[in-house]
Order: C-alpha cells, then sequence, then structure tokens
C-alpha cells in the first residue's frame, strides 16, 4: 500500500501532526520516520503507535531512506535541528540534519518519482523584521544565526530541485509555535515548567524582542492544507498576524498560573538575536482559505493545563541530558530561550 512518509515525527511539531492526522484523517497509511535524538521522543506518539509505522532513521542516510520511501505518496519533512542557541554553540548538527538530510531527500523524491514533497520552514529565514513591515513570500532571506541559515539553505536547496529537475516540492514557513509535547528549552514550555518549579524565568536583553505564536494545532492545519491545495513550487508562510513581546508574554504567562514577577531575572543578551519577526500570510488565507483558530489566550491556556497534566514527561527531560547542556552553556544560570 501507499504510503505517506512524515520525516522528524517524533519531535514536537511533528508529533502533533501524526497525532492530529491519525485523528482527523485515519484513512492514510503513514511512516513516521525519526533519528530520536536529544528532542525526538517516541512517548510524543504513544497513543498513536498502533496506527502508524515507526522508522528510526537518519533523513541524511540516503540507502536507508531509498528503502523507507520507495512507494510512498509523498514526503513531509519536520526533520530539523530547531535551537538557535544550540547552532550557536555547534553549527555542524545543523548542516547535517537541515542541509545534507535535505538534499538527500530532494535527491530520492526526484530518483523515486514521488510525486509531492513538503519542506517545513521557518520565519527566521528572513531575518529581523523591521518595524511596520510583515515579511511575504518573495522578500530576500537574511538569516542572522546559524540554524537560521540552515533552515535557509533548505528552502534554497528546495527551489532548487523544482526549478532544475522539476521536483514537485513546496515550502511552508511558519512563525513561532508552542503547544503540547514542546521541549522545555524554548521560550513557553521553559517559563511555565520554571514557574511551576519556582525557578529564575531568565529573559533575554530588555525582553522587548516581539514573535509571531502560532499554536501547533493551527500549524497542522494549515501544513495539511498546504499539503492538498497548495501549489507546486509555492512557499506559504504560515502565522497569526499578532505581534507580542517576549516580556510581555511572560507576564502573562506569570499571570495566568499565579506567581510573582520577581522571577523574572534579565540576561545577557544573545548574540544575532533578531528583534522582531512578522509574517504576510495573505497567500494562505487568500489562495487556501486557511485562517487560525486558536487565540493566544486559549492556546496558553491550553498549555499550561498540559504540562501541568503531563509533569513526569518534562521533569525527566529537565534532569537529564538538557540540563547537562544548558549548564555547560550558561553555567550556573537558567537559561533564556525562544
Amino acid at each position: 500500500m501507499s504510503h505517506l512518509v512524515i520525516t522528524g515525527g517524533a519531535g514536537f511539531i511533528g508529533s502533533n501532526f501524526v497525532n492530529w492526522l491519525c485523528r482527523e484523517h485515519p484513512e492514510h497509511d503513514l511512516v513516521v520516520v525519526d533519528l530520536l535524538t536529544y528532542a525526538g521522543n517516541l512517548a510524543n506518539l504513544e497513543s498513536v503507535l498502533d496506527q502508524v509505522r515507526f522508522e528510526k532513521a537518519d533523513i541524511a542516510d540516503a540507502d536507508t531512506m531509498r528503502g523507507i520511501l520507495d512507494g510512498a505518496v509523498g514526503v513531509i519533512n519536520f526533520a530539523a535541528e530547531s535551537h538557535v542557541d544550540r547552532s550557536l554553540e555547534s553549527a555542524a548538527p545543523f548542516l547535517h540534519s537541515n542541509v545534507t538530510g535535505v538534499q538527500v531527500l530532494l535527491d530520492l523524491v526526484r530518483e523515486l518519482g514521488i510525486p509531492r514533497f513538503l519542506q517545513i520552514g521557518t520565519d527566521e529565514v528572513y531575518g529581523s523584521t523591521p518595524a511596520d513591515v510583515r515579511f511575504s513570500e518573495g522578500d530576500h532571506l537574511n538569516p542572522s544565526s546559524p540554524y537560521a541559515a540552515s533552515k535557509a539553505s533548505a528552502d534554497l536547496l528546495v527551489n532548487a530541485a523544482v526549478r532544475t529537475w522539476g521536483v514537485p516540492a513546496l515550502i511552508t514557513r511558519a512563525s513561532n509555535n508552542y503547544g503540547p509535547w514542546q521541549f522545555p528549552e524554548k521560550l513557553i514550555p521553559l517559563m511555565i515548567t520554571n514557574i511551576v518549579e519556582g525557578r529564575p524565568l531568565p529573559v533575554y536583553g530588555d525582553g522587548l524582542q516581539t514573535r509571531e505564536w502560532l499554536h501547533v494545532i493551527d500549524h497542522c492545519t494549515a501544513v495539511w492544507a498546504v499539503w492538498t491545495g497548495g501549489e507546486i513550487g509555492t512557499i506559504y508562510n504560515v502565522g497569526t498576524g499578532n505581534d507580542v513581546a517576549n516580556i510581555d508574554l511572560v507576564q502573562g504567562l506569570i499571570d495566568l498560573l499565579g506567581a510573582s514577577e520577581d522571577l523574572i531575572t534579565y540576561v545577557e543578551d544573545r548574540p544575532g538575536h533578531d528583534r522582531r519577526y512578522a509574517l504576510d500570510i495573505s497567500r494562505l488565507t487568500t489562495e487556501l482559505g486557511w485562517q487560525p483558530q486558536i487565540s493566544l489566550e486559549e492556546g496558553l491556556n491550553g498549555t499550561i493545563e498540559w504540562y501541568r497534566q503531563n509533569r513526569a514527561w518534562w521533569e525527566s527531560i529537565k534532569s537529564g541530558e538538557y540540563r547537562e547542556y544548558y549548564e555547560r552553556m550558561y553555567g550556573d544560570r537558567d537559561q533564556p530561550a525562544e
């Protein structure tokens, strides 16, 4: 039977998509691929493992991926190293997964005649957005971090494959995601879990960097809209149109959790920190009729409740390899994030 391959399917966004797809479109035969590095976790897929076929594999391993992709009806690539701070420590893993891995997938899609490939991208490829501007898909790429540069490289490889070889590929570029199963090095889960633990809330610089927050389920519906209706060779921005300063978001979480603002600790800003991200999503809304459905307030309340109910999941992460990582990078400080 022909199958749809979801790479990076045990990570935050990928696992939410797999769970959503199994729930909303159970007729699809799914093969989920993940290397299960630090942010990939089979627990994220526990409720659907009997509905999918799981393969532990590196997307940059052409021989293994050829066997997995043979006969596939399509590939949706969520696989990526994604944390900016980790990319500042070492860019090598980001180049391996986000550049080499994507090229391997594109080569195999072409070789095997797979009819559709979707690359999941990020708004960070545009770089910092000037005030009163929202970047559209045709704007120039100006990445600031090794992570963003690796994702921009992936997008360029996809575009080149479409133009040179006619590879049937599309790209989405989404704003900051949040929701269940997000690894607790990112801003929202870090703040929630630190508040629950009574730990300091580290905020970079003055905290006035602004981001456009997208609930992961809204992202899932956008990905499906692009997958089912998007035009080959086209890029689609995915966002909400609502910008929020980091410090306002942190203060909102403090209010929702009934904590004290005394927990906020301002720390030295990170190198090359983009001031603002903002997307023009009119192509997605006009051409495909997609609209975000989950307000930030609703989404944050649901996310807080999820982390309260799944404390064992994130406590095991924060006490393990992740703890060693950010103590190595930040000494005895808690880690700022986004």
